[in-house]
């Protein structure tokens, strides 16, 4: 199935809200866990991430799928390079880079994909052009923190927001180690993958 992958521009901000808060929640998350400004107050969250929208590099992605002759936008991936997420760079539970490599550096922060469209190749997809514009921007390396599933189970919706080993696996990440880090009480580990040599 084909999904178009477009950047989150502050003219799709309507499309990103339609993802990430579509009843309208004034606490939600809006991908901001890693690079929420200190001093942002409650409820600020949206124009912050309409802000961010507004410049390059745009701090997420959105798919599209094209069905029956009407697009709708069906998930996001949150990304951005480590040098804009001190949160991350502060964290005791995942590892942090050298400050030297965070404007080269990408992490991917989080996958949301609308129910109904789960388990139809929306994280892959997005995860494959979250490689792809990390490396437009200049990113040498992209990691991510996914979850082990355990074998033969399901990872739940409330767990699978950081994206799957396997996942990662098969865009080309390469497992680098486990984390300190849990998702819904799975271990999390580092992957990783180095652009420079692609």
């Amino acid at each position: 199935m084909g999904y178009r992958i477009e950047p989150a521009t502050a003219d799709r901000f309507d499309d990103v809200t339609t993802i990430l808060n579509p009843r309208g929640h004034e606490r939600a998350c809006w991908c901001l866990a890693w690079r929420r400004p200190r001093g942002l107050p409650s409820g600020g969250g949206g124009a912050h991430l309409r802000e961010l929208c507004a410049h390059d590099p745009r701090p997420g992605l959105l798919a599209y799928l094209d069905e029956d002759g009407a697009e709708e936008v069906v998930g996001w991936v949150g990304l951005a390079p480590r040098s804009a997420a001190p949160s991350l760079q502060r964290s005791r539970v995942l590892p942090r880079s050298d400050p030297e490599t965070a404007e080269t550096t990408w992490v991917v922060m989080c996958f949301v994909v609308r129910p109904g469209y789960r388990r139809r190749g929306v994280a892959r997809a997005l995860l494959h052009g979250a490689v792809e514009h990390a490396r437009a921007h200049g990113g040498r390396v992209i990691e991510g923190f996914p979850v082990e599933p355990e074998p033969g189970r399901r990872v739940p919706v409330g767990a699978a927001y950081v994206g799957t080993v396997p996942l990662f696996e098969s865009a080309g990440f390469d497992r680098v180690g486990e984390t300190a880090a849990t998702s819904g009480r799975l271990p999390r580990w580092v992957l990783r993958r180095v652009l420079a040599d692609d």
